[in-house]
């Protein structure tokens, strides 16, 4: 009977339902939509940001930022649809209207559409979906799912360390030159919070006043919010840090999972992960 059991609660992980290769990047987009655990969103900034979804499909790049060297690189692993999952033209809706005038905006659209490329932003419902796409492949990338509190995506306790031990943890794991540690480099922690990408200052004060965290392990922020707040907790005497590792590589390996679960139902096409180069360096 258990052996039954087990059978039946695998079964709806492994699709055995015919599976059809799309032809167009509409049709891949209908079949993720049909692989997510969520509704589709009626307002989201999952929408197609640039060329037609009826193109013919010639292969799949997924990454974070649709920048010039990953669309460079893109079609010279001869792909024409671009997952992407942060803006491509500089603002979160991607508005262009004040850039039509704008060379650095009109270079890089000449070159998507001299190359015919479809580019789709892939934000929202990965993130809605369960489990969070972003966090399942960062969570991996870390190897601290065996250290998750009741299974949390966020809150882990982890062996004792200082924060400056873990700051040359994480640079080796992400493959980063440097990173920004806010409070004292040298206290040592064992509880640890997840918060990738940008999520705003409130959602990182809410965090970092709980008991539950000592430090926090970031993206990106404004320097008058986290900053702020832990450098004064910091200077109060509390048990408070924050490493950030910017916001590409703090969601990064969450692209990378897409690009595995897409294999899992888009048949007979190529699909790519492509890394982001650093976008700044430190001198």
């Amino acid at each position: 009977m258990k052996v039954v059991i087990l059978i039946l609660l695998v079964i709806p992980f492994f699709s055995f339902a015919q599976k059809v290769t799309p032809n167009t990047p509409d049709e891949v987009v209908e079949q993720m939509k049909k692989h997510l655990t969520c509704d589709w969103l009626s307002e989201t900034v999952d929408v197609y940001k640039a060329g037609d979804p009826q193109t013919p499909l010639k292969g799949i790049a997924v990454c974070m930022f649709a920048d010039m060297p990953t669309l460079e690189k893109a079609v010279e692993l001869g792909c024409n649809f671009i997952i992407t999952h942060e803006p491509i033209f500089y603002s979160h809706l991607d508005g262009t209207e004040n850039l039509q005038d704008d060379p650095v905006f009109q270079q890089k659209m000449d070159f998507i559409q001299k190359n015919k490329l479809v580019v789709f932003r892939f934000h929202d419902h990965i993130h809605m979906t369960k489990p969070d796409g972003i966090y399942e492949g960062m969570i991996e990338k870390l190897g601290i799912r065996n250290y998750s509190v009741n299974g949390s995506p966020t809150n882990y306790e982890l062996p004792k360390q200082s924060v400056k031990n873990y700051a040359e943890t994480l640079k080796e794991k992400l493959g980063l030159e440097t990173v920004r540690v806010v409070g004292n480099p040298n206290m040592e922690f064992t509880k640890m919070g997840l918060a990738v990408g940008a999520p705003g200052g409130s959602r990182h004060l809410q965090m970092l006043s709980s008991d539950d965290v000592e430090v926090m392990v970031a993206g990106e922020a404004n320097e008058w919010e986290t900053y702020l707040y832990v450098n004064d907790a910091a200077y109060q005497g509390k048990n408070k840090a924050v490493i950030f590792v910017g916001h590409v590589k703090s969601e990064e390996a969450g692209m990378d999972y897409c690009a595995k679960w897409l294999t899992g139902f888009i048949p007979g096409t190529p699909i790519h992960f492509i890394k982001n180069q650093a976008n700044f360096s430190t001198l």
